[in-house]
């Protein structure tokens, strides 16, 4: 077993910065109940007011959680929501955050993942973070392609990008853990993305081919793309909606097949479907699911971010 004790420490007081006399919610399912006692524990020892909250697993990424979790959230001064499948996306969650609730979602978190990926140098990742989100709130277009034939174009004017960077001790504050990111919703898309991971599925042997068009998933080959299109699809239209655009950044997060680690692999980009009203976009539906391509090159209105899996922002 890892030792969670550095990590649980790292999220819970330096990432979330719980105080004394806080209120603090941990939320899990049967999967992630060791992580979340210990996340629990943790936050106690750091004077919280901390409470467990055990629910059934959901059907999917972007589920919402049980009403009585949802007044929890929103009632808490700080969560924590180590869950099998991702809250992040919910209105449960955009509740508690638009309320004050500081926050964070761990989505698919494993006790490995946990105690390796956030062992990374949180300011040299912070700082990559915030400089992609800078970029892509001043570009207007952006293109992701790779070697094994991606080629996606993306209007992302208008928009503001979000760095997912672990600084969540604000009030309203929310974020992804283990952290690593920036990223956009896009108004537009069209392209071909090749996807060597794709959420919930893990990985693909034969990575699957998406085809976007208009701003929607329109046809998934090969690999694993055919079960992914059908749980996006089982949302109806809304649920192939291109929801997200985003630019890993932690260089000690590696290829598993758990998107909530892939997506944060220092240079590779991920691309979500449907949710995207939680960070900027106008779409809400019940599911949100990522998949990763590597190897990837990302330009913003002409200016380099990645060169096949490279990251070069700044760097010339």
């Amino acid at each position: 077993m890892s030792d969670l004790g550095p990590a649980v420490e790292t999220v819970v007081r330096r990432c979330l910065g719980v105080k004394p006399g806080e209120e603090a919610v941990v939320v899990v399912d049967a999967g992630t109940r060791t992580i979340g006692e210990a996340l629990r524990d943790a936050a106690a020892a750091a004077g919280a007011d901390a409470v467990l909250m055990v629910m059934d697993e959901r059907a999917n990424d972007g589920n919402e959680p049980p009403a009585s979790v949802a007044g929890a959230l929103a009632a808490s001064d700080v969560f924590i929501a180590p869950t099998t499948r991702s809250l992040s996306h919910t209105k449960a969650r955009k509740r508690a955050s638009d309320g004050g609730a500081r926050g964070a979602t761990m989505p698919g978190v494993t006790e490995d993942m946990l105690a390796r990926v956030m062992a990374v140098d949180f300011d040299t990742m912070a700082t990559r973070s915030r400089a992609v989100a800078e970029v892509l709130t001043q570009g207007s277009s952006a293109r992701v392609t790779c070697p094994r034939g991606t080629d996606l174009r993306l209007a992302i004017d208008g928009r503001a990008a979000i760095s997912d960077d672990g600084e969540l001790t604000a009030p309203g504050a929310f974020g992804n853990l283990p952290c690593g990111e920036g990223f956009i919703a896009p108004v537009y898309g069209e392209g071909t993305v090749i996807a060597s991971s794709l959420a919930p599925l893990g990985l693909s042997l034969d990575p699957a081919r998406l085809t976007v068009a208009e701003g929607r998933l329109v046809a998934a080959d090969d690999g694993l793309g055919p079960e992914f299109i059908e749980l996006l699809l089982s949302h109806g239209a809304l649920g192939t909606n291109l929801a997200e655009l985003g630019v890993g950044t932690n260089d000690c997060a590696r290829v598993t097949g758990n998107v909530l680690e892939d997506e944060k692999i220092l240079g590779t980009v991920h691309v979500a479907f449907g949710a995207s009203a939680a960070f900027g976009g106008t779409v809400s539906v019940p599911i949100h699911l990522d998949v990763v391509v590597l190897d990837a090159s990302l330009e913003v209105d002409g200016q380099p971010v990645l060169e096949a899996g490279r990251y070069v922002l700044g760097q010339r």
